[in-house]
């Protein structure tokens, strides 16, 4: 068992089984919400999200975690990555996936971002959430709605599961938005704590969990009054900063055939790049990154968030600044200010000009990469 120490209580781990090739000390870390609801965060060492990770990297844990798929699920198959931390994620799980079943299998994220020109499937929660509500959204393609709705399997994909309660939400909503011939759903994770919590008898409907780690966490309270200002970061409102990049990365559901942008400045010989993502905008970010660190540079991925998280523990430094939807939310890039890079190139879907500029005095040699340019 390892036990961390924070703030307002204890968390304590203990690993029950691991993939071979994955020890708890590689996958993850720990650190402390800002949140009432949830006073602790495990953070991914391999996610690309609050730590910046090699592509390389991330790209076998989506190898691995692709393998342990069961191979006889019926089709047609949608996978679906959580938002905003698991859509890169999913997207490469997804990615190989399709090398055995093809386009029997679809992919979709679900989102924090409605998109008036989409047709909207369904809409949960996220319970432990700062941006609880999430939207699943379809496409007037009839191939690509209809093979979503008649779905006989679901993948759902997430970086860890701590409670399932989210899944839950989702496989609720999905039933209500018509897809009623699911036989079965495979929850795909790269860390699954939810052994003594996922409950899932009364969905009628077989689930089973694959994971690169599974066990459980215990989490003492130690009854330090500290108070949490929570920020508002629901986003259902129109952003006054519009999506311009294509949604075909998995917020309409997709074959996912998009590739790296090519208008990014090639590697140069012996070149330390960070390339950030950009919230739910994740997937055309690590194509970049990974096309850089194919050319021979030393790469590493990660993505902002708008999750707000206290310095301390995996969490060495912190950026803050105003999201780049024009929403006003908070947001964050983690583990950035303390190293330093040759390049740090931001990737966003919204225009070039939609940047807090106070992003630049905080992040030494930052270009923004956007679909405009």
């Amino acid at each position: 068992m390892k036990h961390i120490d924070l703030s307002r209580g204890r968390i304590s781990v203990t690993v029950n089984q691991h993939h071979p090739e994955w020890q708890l000390n590689d996958l993850l870390s720990f650190a402390e919400r800002i949140n009432p609801k949830r006073a602790f965060l495990f953070v991914s060492k391999v996610l690309g999200k609050h730590i910046p990770v090699a592509p390389s990297v991330m790209q076998k844990s989506y190898q691995d975690l692709s393998a342990l798929i069961p191979q006889d699920l019926p089709y047609p198959i949608t996978v679906i990555g959580m938002a905003e931390t698991a859509v890169g994620l999913g997207a490469g799980v997804y990615r190989e996936f399709k090398k055995h079943v093809g386009q029997n299998a679809i992919f979709l994220t679900t989102t924090r971002h409605p998109v008036a020109s989409l047709p909207t499937l369904g809409l949960f929660l996220e319970e432990h959430s700062h941006a609880q509500d999430q939207f699943i959204l379809s496409s007037h393609d009839p191939i690509k709605h209809q093979h979503v709705v008649n779905s006989k399997t679901l993948i759902l994909v997430d970086d860890e599961i701590s409670t399932g309660k989210t899944f839950r939400n989702l496989i609720l909503s999905l039933k209500k938005s018509g897809l009623d011939q699911v036989e079965r759903i495979v929850l795909v994770t790269l860390v699954n704590w939810a052994e003594q919590h996922l409950v899932t008898d009364d969905l009628g409907i077989p689930v089973e969990v694959v994971s690169l780690l599974q066990g459980h966490w215990q989490w003492q309270e130690n009854n330090q009054k500290i108070v949490v200002n929570m920020p508002d970061v629901s986003s259902t409102e129109q952003q006054s900063q519009k999506i311009i990049a294509p949604q075909d990365w998995g917020r309409e559901p997709t074959f996912l055939n998009c590739s790296a942008w090519p208008n990014v400045p090639p590697a140069r010989a012996n070149e330390k790049i960070l390339v950030l993502g950009s919230g739910e905008f994740s997937w055309i970010p690590f194509l970049i990154a990974e096309q850089l660190e194919q050319q021979g540079a030393e790469v590493y991925y990660s993505a902002t968030t708008r999750s707000p998280i206290k310095q301390g523990h995996a969490i060495e430094s912190i950026c803050g600044f105003k999201d780049n939807y024009g929403l006003n939310i908070n947001n964050y890039a983690y583990n950035v200010k303390h190293q330093q890079f040759d390049r740090v190139l931001l990737v966003i879907e919204t225009a070039q000009d939609s940047v807090d500029p106070i992003l630049f005095e905080q992040i030494k040699n930052l270009e923004v990469i956007s679909y405009a340019d």
